[in-house]
């Protein structure tokens, strides 16, 4: 990140086109968790079907715990019992070999290519059952179940919503054998299986933004050698050019509605300013008429204000307008660097890019009492997006001379790392919650 405040819809194109060849999956990688994260067994699922068994539930969910750093799932040698029914459960065998939580369950073939599954958690110090549920699933909806099954679990042992059956997105840079650059935008499951390519491009492809329902993208692309914002529907792949007005069109953010966007255009004059954009209409409102750089917008919770970064005081800090204009408001005050803001979902927080001495790491800014914490301890750490519970950051930084996604819990206790295999990877996003 550069050390003047650069409107990113451009320094992002110098990154992109540092790209080293893609592409594989991403993996998570643990790097880091709670003190002492909790022993649970994950007991292999019984299954009631004709032929093999479709699909490792139970495997996907211990696989799930683990990557969140607050479980710790016993290996397979210390599963005393195998039971799939409540009636085989013994605790006190779990509480010997250091259990505090037990999953079992079975897998029911109820149909052709349609499936049940049914789970029970017992709390082994307690010595009771805390959760008996039933999910259904097709044949092409078990990874997304057993992620579902993963998230009912987390929820009834933290109080936390999990976001295992949430989704990311993107941008993914490939360069090979002297050829020009590949720009992929890219939405895979949070463990980032499930890869589905959304546009491939020469040319970047930037700013990638979920709308509320998670049904449609936001994104900048080159294609035609100029700055163009789409609207793209995940789904069917249909999408829709919003923006291609003369000169910069940049950093879309959805209102929280989804019924407005948030964007940077030069308008031809060079200065970049904050505008809204109503998608129904095509109204295009200006908020913002400074000759310092005005970028990044991020709409608060209620929708009534828009946070973005400028540069009006000398250096980038983040302000505060109403999203029908109007004076902007300065926020950020500790530190010489502060930009890219993104909300957290209880609307309390800011997450941000900030100078750490001479570092660029992300931090959480306190609306409420006005100070910050930085969570990260990369060089060059951008990008950061919230998970839907609003536990989780996911951020783009450097590792090995190449792009990796990260994760960092909001106490900065829980890191993981999410490399692909080889390649650039960077501007995450990280989807709502499902509706569908």
């Amino acid at each position: 990140m550069p050390k003047p405040l650069l409107p990113q819809i451009l320094t992002a194109c110098c990154l992109l086109l540092l790209a080293l060849p893609l592409q594989a999956q991403l993996q998570i990688e643990i790097v880091g968790g709670v003190a002492r994260p909790v022993p649970i067994a994950i007991v292999p699922f019984g299954w009631q079907g004709a032929g093999a068994v479709p699909f490792d539930v139970a495997g996907l969910v211990a696989r799930d715990l683990a990557s969140s750093g607050r479980f710790e799932p016993l290996a397979g040698r210390d599963l005393v019992q195998r039971p799939t029914t409540e009636a085989d459960v013994d605790l006190a065998d779990w509480k010997a070999v250091g259990a505090e939580a037990v999953v079992i369950g079975q897998v029911r073939e109820t149909a052709a290519g349609q499936y049940d599954i049914e789970f029970l958690v017992f709390d082994v110090l307690r010595g009771q059952r805390l959760l008996r549920y039933r999910q259904p699933a097709s044949a092409a909806e078990l990874r997304l179940a057993a992620h579902r099954v993963a998230d009912v679990i987390y929820e009834k042992l933290t109080g936390v919503p999990g976001i295992f059956a949430t989704r990311i997105a993107y941008v993914a840079a490939i360069h090979r054998g002297g050829k020009p650059g590949l720009y992929r935008l890219i939405v895979a499951d949070a463990d980032g299986a499930n890869e589905q390519v959304m546009v491939e491009s020469r040319e970047p492809l930037m700013s990638p933004s979920w709308s509320p329902d998670g049904r449609k993208l936001v994104y900048v692309s080159f294609e035609n050698k100029v700055a163009e914002i789409y609207v793209q529907t995940v789904r069917s792949g249909a999408r829709q050019k919003v923006s291609a007005r003369a000169g910069v069109n940049g950093s879309p953010a959805w209102s929280p509605d989804g019924r407005m966007l948030a964007l940077v255009l030069s308008r031809g004059e060079g200065n970049l300013d904050l505008f809204t954009l109503d998608l129904g209409s095509q109204v295009l409102t200006r908020l913002t008429d400074q000759r310092s750089i005005e970028t990044e917008p991020a709409w608060s919770i209620d929708g009534r204000s828009i946070y973005f970064t400028s540069d009006r005081a000398g250096g980038p800090q983040i302000y505060r307008i109403a999203a029908a204009g109007g004076t902007a408001q300065r926020v950020s005050f500790e530190g010489s660097y502060n930009a890219r803001p993104r909300m957290s979902p209880d609307g309390k927080r800011l997450a941000v890019v900030t100078n750490d001495r001479g570092n660029y790491r992300i931090a959480v800014l306190d609306l409420e009492r006005g100070y910050s914490q930085v969570l990260t301890d990369g060089r060059q750490d951008e990008s950061p997006s919230f998970a839907p519970n609003g536990e989780t950051l996911i951020y783009a930084t450097r590792d090995g001379g190449r792009g990796v996604l990260a994760t960092v819990s909001v106490d900065g206790r829980v890191r993981q790392r999410i490399p692909a295999a080889e390649g650039d990877v960077r501007e995450p996003a990280w989807s709502p919650f499902r509706t569908n």
